[in-house]
């Protein structure tokens, strides 16, 4: 079998973050989300400890995850509009991939290393939906580094954390195509 796919190729290079706001019902369901995590899961995982889990959040959590997110901007002493915008992932939210990373003990793998494989599967997940025909945005942001909220409103353990939260649902609108980094800047060659 070829690994050549210059249509894979061809995504990657096109590919585009749709803006979670723009999402608008129908989300994928359970069976349609299946291969889109199997892919996911398919990152480097660094020693096979796969230091990462998923939790997904399907539209009846929003609400709950919405009110827990003003009641700990409040307590954080947050303005106003950083608890809009906090709650807003939520109030228009249909479905969430949550990556938690999941520190495991290793004598052979740094913890950055295991950092490293989550970011990977939070990649993974957003390509993999994008390429399914799902509008996708990896969204994080303070309230999911917040612990008092990861511990109540999604039960993550000590050694776990938020890597990302993968909002997918139906593209509403193709957004514009933005700038994009000059390679020349910033990458170096060497011969020797």
């Amino acid at each position: 079998m070829s690994l050549h796919s210059p249509a894979a190729l061809e995504f990657l290079l096109s590919r585009r973050s749709r803006p979670a706001k723009t999402l608008v019902a129908p989300a994928p369901t359970r069976d349609e989300l299946a291969p889109l995590l199997t892919a996911a899961a398919r990152c480097p995982d660094h020693g096979k400890l796969e230091p990462w889990r998923f939790i997904v959040l399907e539209k009846g959590a929003m609400a709950r995850l919405s009110q827990l997110t003003k009641t700990r901007g409040l307590a954080l002493g947050k303005s106003p509009e950083e608890i809009t915008k906090g709650q807003s992932q939520f109030d228009l939210g249909h479905l969430a991939v949550v990556v938690i990373e999941v520190q495991k003990p290793s004598a052979k793998v740094p913890a950055i290393e295991q950092t490293y494989s989550a970011g990977a599967v939070c990649l993974s997940l957003l390509n993999a939906a994008l390429a399914a025909g799902w509008g996708a945005n990896w969204l994080s942001g303070w309230i999911s580094h917040d612990r008092s909220f990861c511990e109540e409103g999604l039960g993550l353990a000590p050694n776990e954390k938020v890597a990302g939260l993968i909002h997918i649902a139906t593209q509403g609108a193709t957004p514009p195509e933005r700038p994009r980094p000059d390679l020349s800047t910033m990458t170096e060659w060497i011969s020797e």
